[in-house]
C-alpha cells in the first residue's frame, strides 16, 4: 500500500513543498528513504522506527521506502519526521491516511516527543496560501501564529499527532494572525547620552529619516560605538510586513534564537572583524543568511571596517544597491533579504590620531593612504553619508543640558518617513535611500542655485553618477526633516558636506 503525506522544508525563505510517500510491503529490509535526502534526513530512519516502536507499531517483517517527492530537489533538516512517521504507520495499517489538506511538520525525538524546528513561518505562510492546515509541534505555535488565516494543530508527541489523526483525540486548532502589532521600541541606549558631536548627531538623524547608510571616522574613544548602537532607538517602529519579514529571515536562520512570534524590533548586528564572506553575506552548501540578512529592516554595524579583510567587504556592494543577496549553487540560485542601514566606523590612520590635538600622529602619508584604501571606492562611493568624528573635550563630557533625547529625535524621523510614505503612494520607494534614478529626477530636483552648486561639488570632489544621485537623496532627506517639498541650495550644502571622506580617499 502506498500513502501520501504533505509536508515541506525551508528553501532559502521560502517554502519548498514536499509530498512524503511511503511504500510498505511484506519482505525483508529497513526503512529506506530517497529522494535526495541530506545527512540529517537520512537519520531520520532511526528516529522514526523508534518513535513508532513507542506506539506498539510492529514494523518487523516489513520492506518500507519513503520518497520525497519532488526527486531532483535536496531535502534537508528534521521538518519531515513526523509526515514520515505518520506515513509509514498508515501504510502499515497502525493508523489512517493524512488527509491532503493537511500538512505535517516536526522533529520526532526516540520517545516520539514532537521538538520545535527551523523555518516555520514560511512552511506555515505556503500552506496557509494552499488552503491547508498545518499539524505541528507546540513549541512552534507562537511562531506560526504570525501568519493571517493559518489553521493550526498543536501535538507535543507523535502518539498525540496519530491520535488526532484517528479523531480519538480532540485538538483545538489555532488560528494565526491574531498576534498584537509589534510594540513600540523599547527604552535601549539614549541620545542623550552622548555629549558633544553635533554634526555626528545629525548625520544619525538624517540617516534614520532617510534609510541612509553612514560612516564615522575619528579616534578611539570619540564616540563612534555609542552614536551607532543608538541608531535603532530613532528608527520607526517596524510595520507589519516588515516585522514578517524579518521574522521570517530568523525562522530559517541557525545560531540566532528560534522567534517566538514577530520580531518586534529592528534588528542591530554588529560582526566581528574576523567574519568570512560567507557569514556575513550567507553561503554554505546549503545557503543560509548571513549577517546583512539578519540585519534586514535594520542596522548592520562593522565597528573597524578597515580591520575587515577587503575581499569581505567587496561582497556587500550587491546587498548594499539591491537590497537582497543571491547566492548560487548546484542546487540553485536563493534570494535573501538585506535590506539594511549600514553604519561603518573606522579610526583616520593605522594609530588612531589623525586629526586629534591631544596626541601625535605618527603615521606616515603612505601608511594612512594604504590603510584607508583598504575601503575602496566603489564601496565608499555606495555610503551616503560619510563624516570626520572629532574627540570630544573634557568640558563637553560634563555640560549640563545634553543633547536631545532618542525619543524627541525619533519624532521628527517619523514625520519625515510619513512625507516619504505620502509619495509612496504616487510611485516613490519606500525611503529616501531607495529612489531609483527616475524617482530622483522626479522627487529630488534642485532648485537653480543648488544645481549650480552641485556641479560645483562635481568638479571639485570628482563625484562619480551614483555618488550624485546619493547627494540629491541626502538633500531629499535634509528637506523632509525641515518640512520642504522643494529641494533647495541648503539642503544641496549640507548633503554635499557629507561625501568630504570620499575626497580625502582619493587625495
Amino acid at each position: 500500500m502506498v500513502t501520501r503525506v504533505n509536508s515541506a522544508v525551508p528553501r532559502g525563505v521560502e517554502a519548498l513543498c514536499v509530498q512524503v510517500e511511503v511504500d510498505a510491503r511484506y519482505g525483508q529490509g529497513e526503512l529506506a528513504v530517497v529522494g535526495l535526502p541530506d545527512a540529517a534526513v537520512r537519520e531520520a530512519r532511526q528516529r522514526v522506527l523508534a518513535a513508532v516502536r513507542q506506539l506498539g507499531a510492529d514494523m518487523a517483517g516489513r520492506a518500507i521506502v519513503v520518497n520525497l517527492s519532488p526527486a531532483e530537489e535536496r531535502k534537508e533538516g528534521a521538518l519531515l519526521d513526523l509526515a514520515m512517521a505518520c506515513g509509514v504507520l498508515a501504510a502499515c495499517g497502525h493508523a489512517p491516511a493524512v488527509p491532503p489538506d493537511l500538512w505535517l511538520l516536526g522533529e520526532l525525538a526516540l520517545d516520539g516527543a514532537l521538538r520545535p524546528v527551523r523555518g516555520v513561518l514560511p512552511i506555515v505562510e505556503a500552506a496557509t496560501e494552499a488552503g491547508a492546515a498545518v499539524l505541528l509541534p507546540a513549541d512552534n505555535l507562537g511562531e506560526a501564529r504570525v501568519i493571517a488565516g493559518a489553521r493550526l494543530f498543536p501535538a507535543r508527541s507523535l502518539g498525540e499527532g496519530v491520535a488526532f489523526l484517528r479523531g480519538e483525540k480532540a485538538i483545538a486548532p489555532e488560528s494565526g494572525g491574531n498576534g498584537s502589532p509589534p510594540p513600540a521600541p523599547p527604552d535601549g541606549p539614549d541620545l542623550a547620552d552622548v555629549s558633544g558631536q553635533p554634526q555626528a548627531r545629525r548625520a544619525l538623524e538624517i540617516a534614520a529619516a532617510g534609510g541612509h547608510h553612514l560612516l564615522l571616522m575619528g579616534p578611539p574613544g570619540a564616540g563612534k560605538t555609542m552614536l551607532a548602537q543608538r541608531l535603532p532607538g530613532i528608527l520607526p517602529p517596524l510595520q507589519e510586513d516588515e516585522a514578517l519579514a524579518t521574522t521570517k529571515v530568523y525562522s530559517v536562520a541557525e545560531r540566532v534564537p528560534r522567534p517566538a512570534g514577530l520580531v518586534a524590533h529592528r534588528p542591530f548586528r554588529a560582526p566581528h572583524h574576523t567574519i568570512s564572506a560567507a557569514g556575513l553575506v550567507g553561503g554554505g552548501s546549503m545557503p543560509r543568511p548571513g549577517e546583512v540578512s539578519l540585519a534586514h529592516n535594520g542596522v548592520l554595524f562593522l565597528d573597524e571596517i578597515t580591520e575587515f579583510r577587503r575581499d569581505v567587504l567587496e561582497v556587500l556592494r550587491q546587498p548594499l544597491e539591491s537590497g537582497e543577496v543571491v547566492i548560487a549553487r548546484a542546487v540553485g540560485a536563493l534570494r535573501f533579504p538585506a535590506r539594511f542601514q549600514l553604519v561603518a566606523a573606522s579610526n583616520p590612520c593605522p594609530c588612531g590620531h589623525l586629526g586629534d590635538p591631544r596626541r601625535e600622529c605618527r603615521c606616515t602619508p603612505p601608511q594612512i593612504q594604504r590603510y584607508r584604501a583598504r575601503l575602496s571606492g566603489p564601496l565608499l562611493d555606495r555610503i551616503d553619508l560619510q563624516i570626520e568624528v572629532p574627540p570630544v573635550g573634557f568640558g563637553e563630557l560634563f555640560a549640563r543640558g545634553g543633547g536631545e533625547s532618542s525619543a524627541t529625535v525619533r519624532t521628527r524621523v517619523v514625520a519625515a518617513r510619513e512625507r516619504q510614505l505620502a509619495r509612496r503612494r504616487e510611485g516613490a520607494a519606500a525611503t529616501n535611500a531607495m529612489l531609483t534614478a527616475q524617482q530622483v529626477r522626479r522627487w529630488c530636483h534642485p532648485d537653480a542655485e543648488g544645481q549650480r552648486l552641485l556641479e560645483l561639488a562635481v568638479g571639485r570632489l570628482g563625484l562619480s553618477a551614483r555618488g550624485v544621485h546619493r547627494v540629491l537623496r541626502v538633500a531629499r532627506t535634509i528637506a523632509d526633516l525641515e518640512g520642504s517639498s522643494a529641494v533647495a541650495a541648503r539642503h544641496v550644502a549640507e548633503a554635499v558636506a557629507y561625501r568630504t571622506l570620499e575626497r580625502a580617499a582619493r587625495m
